[in-house]
């Protein structure tokens, strides 16, 4: 067995499947089809405003020489989102940066001259704001993060999350005073029937999943993520990631970096990995069959915030020419990566990685221990990696029983 190959077993990194995608545009310019669904004026309109926000800061890039060398790639460089806003999670930016852009929106409907964002986070436009609900479902950070700008506007929220879903997530929506309604069966079943009560009820739907007929609000969440992967290009020391390993979930997140770094980089984009838990991989089958597949999540993964089963329609347009190779991977390696990145080693700092946070950095040390794949995806000695450290310790019971101890604890 290769040293490589006892790296991976120690950390319990294996690739479940994989797949190349033969529709992957490598050295080329990105599609029209992927400004049509993520332009960079509206990215732009995005960041704007939350650089913006009075508490705003970007959060760190970690460069981890240790456990590059242990890999046996040149760099790895980690966006950790542990800290962001307060909420713990890189869905601070879109879901909240949404509810803003469609509270906006809801108010000029209605009658309102003054839509402007500035105005409504200054609660100049709160008494319009406190007759909007919103509402929306999430597996935890999503939510929290919709529950968090509902309450920076003034407006009512209501927060829908299946039966697997923590009581530390609920109780952590609840305290932005949200109402968390409890949905039996999967995430699909608590985002079907958050539309279902928002078109009774005419409230407004904040989801991070477009499909027909609804993209426009997705498309903002969208946009806002792409402050998370802005901020890591403008940090990366004076070289360019040869490839990005990002987590899958319904493909908003994996589709909003890859259309940044295609923005950035046009045809020197770096090589793009998606990553998926074995019972949420929804994005590999779509990819398998070259068209969206949804399925139903009938085992949860541990990495609940990536435990989707259906595609997000402006993600997937994105991800079919952008994202070069699909990899599933089952739960094994989680709690022993982010255990390892809460110990630290060398000189790498210690780090508070949560449970979806690790699943790009699993799927790069898979990866790089498979040396037909290493040679597909040309990962090697000298490969630069950048991996999205999406959330820290978002629920703290969960996040102690699989590294053993509490995240306040080892900082």
């Amino acid at each position: 067995m290769t040293q490589k190959r006892l790296l991976a077993k120690t950390l319990r990194a294996e690739i479940a499947a994989q797949y190349c995608n033969p529709n992957a545009l490598r050295g080329q310019a990105r599609p029209a089809r992927v400004d049509s669904a993520l332009d960079d004026q509206t990215c732009s309109r995005a960041r704007a405003a939350i650089t913006s926000w009075s508490n705003y800061a970007p959060t760190p890039l970690h460069s981890l020489p240790a456990l590059a060398h242990e890999i046996g790639i040149g760099q790895l460089l980690y966006k950790d989102e542990s800290t962001r806003f307060g909420l713990g999670s890189f869905k601070a930016l879109g879901g909240a940066y949404a509810v803003l852009h469609s509270v906006a929106q809801e108010i000029s409907v209605r009658g309102s001259t003054a839509t402007d964002i500035k105005a409504l986070m200054t609660g100049q436009l709160s008494e319009a704001a406190g007759e909007i609900t919103v509402a929306t479902a999430t597996d935890g950070n999503h939510g929290r993060s919709v529950a968090w700008g509902a309450g920076n506007v003034g407006c009512k929220c209501v927060i829908y999350m299946h039966a697997e879903v923590s009581p530390g997530r609920q109780s952590a929506v609840e305290a932005f005073g949200a109402e968390v309604v409890r949905v039996p069966g999967d995430y699909g079943e608590s985002a079907r029937q958050a539309a279902q009560d928002a078109a009774a009820n005419g409230w407004l739907l904040v989801s991070d999943t477009a499909w027909p007929g609804y993209t426009e609000i997705p498309r903002a969440v969208m946009a806002g993520y792409t402050v998370m992967s802005t901020e890591a290009m403008d940090q990366l020391p004076a070289t360019t990631p040869t490839h990005v390993f990002v987590q899958g979930g319904c493909g908003g997140l994996a589709g909003a970096v890859c259309a940044d770094l295609w923005h950035r980089y046009e045809s020197q984009r770096p090589r793009f990995v998606v990553v998926e838990p074995v019972p949420a991989d929804c994005l590999f089958q779509s990819a398998v069959a070259g068209a969206v597949v949804n399925i139903s999540v009938t085992r949860e993964s541990v990495m609940g915030g990536l435990s989707c089963g259906e595609v997000s329609l402006l993600g997937w347009d994105i991800l079919e020419s952008g994202a070069d190779h699909f990899l599933t991977i089952e739960d094994d390696a989680v709690g022993p990566l982010m255990k390892q990145l809460a110990q630290g080693r060398g000189d790498d700092p210690r780090i508070v990685a949560g449970e979806a946070a690790v699943a790009g950095l699993a799927g790069c040390i898979a990866a790089r221990a498979d040396a037909d794949l290493c040679q597909t995806l040309a990962l090697n000695e000298q490969s630069t990696v950048l991996v999205f450290g999406t959330e820290g310790a978002t629920d703290p019971t969960v996040y102690r029983q699989l590294v053993g101890s509490a995240a306040d604890d080892l900082l």
